[in-house]
């Protein structure tokens, strides 16, 4: 009877999108192919919007219910797939997929540019003290910490001192390797103050780049050990699969390796040029402004290209999960939700 409702309403919403260029809409699924990059893209262009962190409360539930409405075939007459799009974009935006709660505001991905980008700014600030580095390390992979558990597979309960205990280790790790970095570029009496300073630019990356795969091992340990729901292609419960978790964990931490890359490595390399400049020189004081603006154009850049990587619902072949899941379906394939 549902499937009933649903294809008619499907049918509806398309009529009324004979002129427009919104594709059909389908409940649950992306707008845009995830099987290419592009399209993937497209989709995480999408769900980091910032403009979605000004949706009001009574704009969320409109959407909310205009969704249920489709789902059980009450959908009024001239809803647009347009309207429908928008509306699913809001859910996934703001409400996580798992537990349909409402992810706090700073550490929705739609937050991650705008809330993140003091951020970087702080850790690529020149001559840093060894207070100022850990400080905005501890910021950053706190921020980090916050972002992984929030956006986190949610299938399994995790207790809060699996969240401390991975906190911690997060945190702990990157100060303990910026500031053994930063040690090893003031001993290094070879580099001139010039090369010293561009160098210790560079530091952020590898360090950050590093806790970041700690932050989200530590932060989604749990998930390992109690692995995470695989779905068949009708959305049907198969079973819970470590194999799919250690998946779902390598893939999230390459896009944190590949997150911080022109984060961190662009705006020393821009900024090294643009510090030569005459308007600069003249004006130091606009240093601080323009390099908030670069790093805020490579965020931006940043965070949809690594995050497309792979798609946030992901595809395994059943062979390669447990016995007991491949004997549980005659799906050849299963999905999981990767996280972000």
């Amino acid at each position: 009877m549902a499937d009933t409702a649903t294809t008619a309403s499907a049918a509806a919403a398309s009529t009324a999108n004979a002129s427009t260029d919104a594709p059909p809409f389908q409940l649950g699924k992306p707008r845009f192919q995830q099987t290419s990059f592009y399209g993937r893209f497209r989709h995480f262009l999408d769900i980091i919007d910032p403009r979605t962190l000004f949706v009001t409360e009574r704009r969320l539930r409109e959407a909310v219910q205009l969704l249920e409405d489709y789902k059980h075939g009450t959908l009024r007459p001239g809803v647009t797939n347009e309207q429908l799009w928008s509306a699913q974009k809001i859910k996934q935006a703001i409400l996580h997929p798992d537990t349909n709660e409402k992810i706090f505001m700073p550490f929705r991905m739609s937050g991650y540019i705008p809330f993140g980008t003091p951020i970087v700014v702080g850790l690529l600030l020149p001559n840093q003290t060894l207070a100022s580095t850990v400080f905005w390390q501890w910021l950053n992979q706190s921020h980090n910490a916050c972002v992984n558990y929030a956006n986190r597979n949610a299938t399994k309960p995790s207790p809060a001192s699996k969240f401390i205990q991975g906190y911690l280790g997060a945190v702990i790790s990157a100060v303990s390797i910026a500031v053994g970095l930063n040690v090893l570029v003031q001993k290094a009496n070879k580099f001139t103050p010039a090369t010293r300073l561009l160098v210790q630019r560079f530091v952020p990356f590898p360090a950050v780049a590093s806790a970041n795969i700690c932050n989200v091992v530590l932060m989604r340990y749990g998930e390992l050990e109690e692995g995470i729901d695989v779905l068949d292609a009708d959305g049907n419960l198969v079973g819970s699969s470590k194999i799919a978790a250690r998946h779902a964990l390598l893939e999230t931490a390459l896009t944190r390796v590949v997150l911080p890359m022109p984060i961190l490595v662009l705006p020393p390399i821009v900024m090294s040029m643009l510090e030569k400049t005459a308007l600069l020189q003249a004006r130091p004081r606009l240093l601080l402004p323009m390099q908030s603006l670069v790093c805020l154009a490579a965020f931006g850049l940043a965070l949809p290209l690594a995050i497309s990587l792979f798609p946030q619902m992901s595809e395994i072949e059943t062979s390669q999960l447990e016995p007991e899941i491949a004997r549980a379906t005659s799906s050849q394939t299963v999905v999981y939700n990767k996280g972000l």
